[in-house]
């Protein structure tokens, strides 16, 4: 498991949407570039970035500035939002990116999601956005009729091996989550998930520990800005859930470990 604190970018600023809902915004910092180099000052390796204004048009307004938090940064960065071409892809590729999450373009446009995992399958992470099990996109503002663990499977057919989950209804909320979402998706997946929506302070982090098996890591937005969790407790809950797992796994099949004997 390992943390990422997002930055998710509206008119140029670093913003929080409380349930997706553009109508209800909250501005952290006029320069997300500067939010980003904040992170890694406080231990982050990976950040999460959504551009909004893309995923509301459907054409990314925000490539500049995620170029600039690369420039300034080492960190490993995920961006999501409007990313429907392999122009896009290459660009951003090219830019640095760690990867690349596509959404709607998984239920609105399949041919792409295709071509793009078989050019880019290792860059590529499935960004699946629910309400009630119900796929939502564009900018979460449409629902698409089709269940989130169905389409869990079908991306994991397609190629994908990286797949962020978000619970809408907890979005921006710090409601807290609910892990037994997050294990049922791996579970349809076939690989860990990254849990989104609803981080409410380090005992989510920790809950989420619990079931680190199916957690690959945990994004955090509102709790970080707001000082409900810090990013250096985050990373350390995160580290102490994946030595928690490995000892775990160990403990249950110690042969053949390392290439231990028995």
């Amino acid at each position: 498991m390992y943390l990422l604190p997002a930055i998710d970018i509206l008119g140029g600023k670093a913003v929080r949407l409380a349930k997706g809902d553009y109508n209800r915004v909250t501005v952290y910092n006029d320069d997300p570039a500067a939010q980003a180099q904040a992170f890694e000052e406080q231990g982050a390796t990976w950040l999460h970035v959504v551009d909004l204004d893309g995923a509301r048009s459907g054409s990314p307004e925000n490539i500049a500035i995620i170029e600039r938090i690369l420039r300034k940064t080492l960190l490993k960065v995920e961006v999501g939002g409007g990313i429907r071409s392999l122009d896009t892809i290459a660009r951003l590729a090219d830019a640095g990116v760690s990867r690349v999450v596509l959404g709607t373009s998984l239920v609105a446009d399949p041919a792409f999601a295709e071509a793009a995992v078989q050019q880019y399958a290792k860059l590529l992470t499935a960004g699946i956005d629910a309400k009630g099990g119900e796929v939502a996109v564009a900018g979460w503002r449409e629902g698409a009729g089709v269940a989130a663990e169905e389409l869990a499977r079908h991306v994991a057919q397609l190629g994908f091996r990286h797949l962020v989950y978000t619970d809408i209804a907890r979005d921006g909320m710090q409601t807290g989550l609910d892990p037994d979402a997050y294990v049922s998706m791996a579970a349809a997946f076939g690989h860990p998930v990254i849990a989104s929506g609803g981080v409410a302070g380090i005992e989510d982090i920790e809950r989420l520990g619990a079931v680190a098996a199916s957690i690959e890591g945990v994004i955090a937005g509102r709790a970080v800005y707001e000082g409900a969790l810090s990013v250096e407790e985050g990373v350390r809950a995160c580290e102490a859930a994946t030595r928690a797992a490995e000892a775990a796994a160990v403990a249950a099949n110690p042969c053949g470990m390392g290439g231990a004997p028995c």
